[in-house]
């Protein structure tokens, strides 16, 4: 059985230049700790998530494109070729979907960026609730993970469109410095997965404390 094909790093990028315009077009990004991601090889952006804007957000002002899982539901009509197109990455969250895991690792084994919201759906966007998926992509796919906090996403007042931060206003997007999850012997058994998601989430709790501290939100 062939495996499902490598999502495009091109349409990504064009993904990317899309959500530059968009973005900055929308709202006003303030990016800090970009230089942080590495230049090249396998990265994961840990995105936080309490808003429909953190994914694009995050496409747009990156220094690297990136390819996103995302929720099956997103990919509907016409949105589903063109998701598709700018090299993003369905995946149905209710069962374990091994295609989305095939082409995720295969991002990674490319040497591209993939990018997850580790609580896996909308909440509070303070990592609170993770789930394992993402230690496994960091340990199999041997990918330092980058810390993404975005803040100011979630603010309520002056909101013109309910499903968007309002127009034009403030929105950081803080990077992290890179980290490996495993403990180096690239074990995926599941105590060595919940040993690295512990780890994870230490360390992406206090990024966004030190995010928080530095924007003032």
């Amino acid at each position: 059985m062939s495996r499902p094909p490598v999502p495009s790093e091109r349409g990504a990028e064009i993904g990317r230049r899309i959500g530059v315009g968009l973005m900055y077009g929308l709202f006003r990004p303030r990016v800090l700790g970009a230089w942080k991601v590495p230049a090249t090889g396998p990265v994961i952006f840990a995105v936080n998530h309490s808003h429909n804007v953190d994914g694009p957000m995050v496409m747009g002002v990156a220094p690297r494109p990136t390819h996103f899982l995302i929720k099956k539901e997103a990919f509907i009509g016409p949105l589903d070729p063109f998701l598709t197109g700018i090299g993003q990455l369905k995946v149905d969250r209710a069962i374990a979907d091994r295609g989305a895991i095939t082409r995720a690792l295969g991002v990674l084994a490319a040497g591209g960026v993939l990018g997850i919201f580790p609580e896996g759906t909308r909440g509070e966007g303070d990592f609170a609730a993770l789930r394992a998926g993402l230690a496994y992509f960091a340990v199999r796919g041997g990918a330092p993970i980058v810390p993404v906090a975005v803040l100011g996403s979630s603010e309520r007042r002056g909101r013109l469109v309910k499903a968007l931060p309002p127009l034009r206003s403030r929105v950081d997007v803080v990077f992290g410095d890179p980290f490996d999850a495993g403990d180096g012997t690239g074990r995926c058994t599941r105590g060595a997965l919940d040993e690295a998601t512990e780890r994870i989430r230490k360390q992406l709790t206090s990024h966004l404390e030190n995010a928080r501290r530095l924007t003032g939100r």
